[in-house]
C-alpha cells in the first residue's frame, strides 16, 4: 500500500514540478512588476564604477522578471563602505536594493578595518561587468620617472578613503615594498583626484585603466602609467611595469598575492543577506543577461569601457580564499594597510 501511495506521490510531484517551477517563477514577476529597483553605486559621478552602475541600472530591468523600473542612486562616501554598509544593514532584504562597492571592502573586513559592518562571506554576489587593471596614473613632470625611483623619491597621490583601491594599492606597496608614497584622501572619487592631479596638488592617483583611460590628458603627453598592480601584464599596457619580481622573500609573495586577490573582484555588483532564493536567482540572470544585451554592448564600447563578466561564484571563491589565508600572511597585510 505505501509503495503505491509513494509511486502515486512521485508521479503527482513529477506532473506538477513544471508549473511548481512556473510559479516560482511567477513569484519573482509577481513581485517585481511595478516596483522600482535602485542601483546604490558607493562613488560619486563619473569614474568607472559610477558608469557600469548607472549603464547595468539602464537595462537590467528589461531583462528581470516583471520588468521594474531600475534606477541609479549615488552613494560616495570612504571609499563606497558607507554604501556597503548601509546595504547589508539598514537596505530593504527583498531583492529591490543592488549595491556596487570597492573590491577591496572583502579584504578590509578579513583584515579588520575600520568602519566595517558586514560579512562578506554573506554577501550575495550578482558578479562584476568587467575586471578591470588598477595603474598608478602620474604627471610626466613628477620628480621621479620609473617606479624603481620609488625607494628614494617621494610620489604624493590622492585617495578617497579605507578600503579604496586609491587608498590601498599605495599603502600596501609603500609598506611591502618601502616605496615614498604620500597619501592624500578625502577625495569623494576618480573626478575629483584627476582635478587634484591637474591642478598639481598631487603627482598623482591610483584607478582603473579604464577610468585612466576616459580622462582627456590620456595620451596628451601630461601623464604617464606609472605601475599596473598585477603579476602579469594587460594586453593593452605590455611596457608598463608590474608587481613581478618585487617580493623579496617567499612570505612577501604571499603577502603580495593575497593583497592582489582584490583584483579578480573586478566591480562587484552585491544584494544584502536574507533575499529571497527566487528573486536571487532572477537578478543574478538578468545581470548577466543584461552584460549581453547588443545595446548595452554598443554603448558601452561608446563609453570606453571593456566587458569581462565575473560570476558570483568566483567572487565567492575569492572571499573565502581571503577567509582561509595563513596567520601570517593575514598579518603582515594587516600591518601594510594600517
Amino acid at each position: 500500500m505505501f509503495r503505491g501511495l509513494t509511486a502515486i506521490f512521485a508521479l503527482t510531484l513529477a506532473i506538477l514540478r513544471p508549473s511548481l517551477a512556473g510559479a516560482q517563477a511567477q513569484s519573482a514577476e509577481a513581485f517585481y512588476r511595478g516596483k522600482t529597483v535602485t542601483v546604490v553605486i558607493g562613488y560619486g559621478v563619473g569614474g568607472s564604477d559610477d558608469l557600469w552602475g548607472r549603464i547595468v541600472a539602464k537595462y537590467m530591468g528589461r531583462h528581470l522578471p516583471g520588468q521594474p523600473l531600475v534606477v541609479a542612486q549615488n552613494m560616495p562616501g570612504a571609499g563606497s563602505l558607507v554604501a556597503a554598509n548601509q546595504i547589508y544593514n539598514v537596505a530593504p532584504k527583498d531583492g529591490t536594493v543592488i549595491g556596487v562597492i570597492n573590491r577591496g571592502l572583502p579584504f578590509e573586513a578579513v583584515l579588520g578595518g575600520g568602519g566595517v559592518q558586514f560579512d562578506p562571506r554573506k554577501f550575495n554576489w550578482l558578479g562584476s561587468p568587467d575586471s578591470d587593471v588598477i595603474v598608478a596614473y602620474v604627471r610626466t613632470d613628477a620628480p621621479l620617472k620609473h617606479v624603481s625611483e620609488l625607494r628614494s623619491k617621494e610620489l604624493i597621490v590622492a585617495a578617497t578613503g579605507s578600503g579604496a583601491d586609491s587608498q590601498t594599492y599605495p599603502q600596501v606597496l609603500a609598506q611591502l615594498f618601502g616605496w615614498k608614497l604620500r597619501i592624500v584622501q578625502g577625495y569623494p572619487g576618480s573626478r575629483e583626484m584627476n582635478l587634484a592631479v591637474e591642478r598639481n596638488e598631487v603627482h598623482g592617483t591610483f584607478i582603473s585603466y579604464d577610468t585612466a583611460a576616459r580622462e582627456p590628458t590620456f595620451g596628451d603627453g601630461s601623464r604617464q602609467l606609472f605601475l599596473q598592480g598585477v603579476m602579469t601584464p594587460d594586453e593593452r599596457m605590455k611596457d608598463v611595469p608590474t608587481l613581478a619580481g618585487l617580493a623579496q622573500s617567499e612570505a612577501e609573495q604571499r603577502a603580495v598575492d593575497f593583497f592582489l586577490l582584490r583584483a579578480g573582484m573586478g566591480r562587484p555588483f552585491v544584494v544584502a543577506p536574507g533575499v529571497p532564493a527566487d528573486r536571487l536567482k532572477a537578478l543574478r540572470e538578468a545581470f548577466a543577461a543584461a552584460l549581453r544585451d547588443p545595446e548595452l554592448i554598443e554603448e558601452s564600447k561608446k563609453l570606453r569601457l571593456n566587458i569581462a563578466y565575473v560570476a558570483p561564484d568566483v567572487l565567492q571563491t575569492l572571499v573565502d580564499k581571503a577567509y582561509g589565508a595563513d596567520a601570517e600572511t593575514l598579518e603582515r597585510v594587516r600591518k601594510a594597510m594600517r
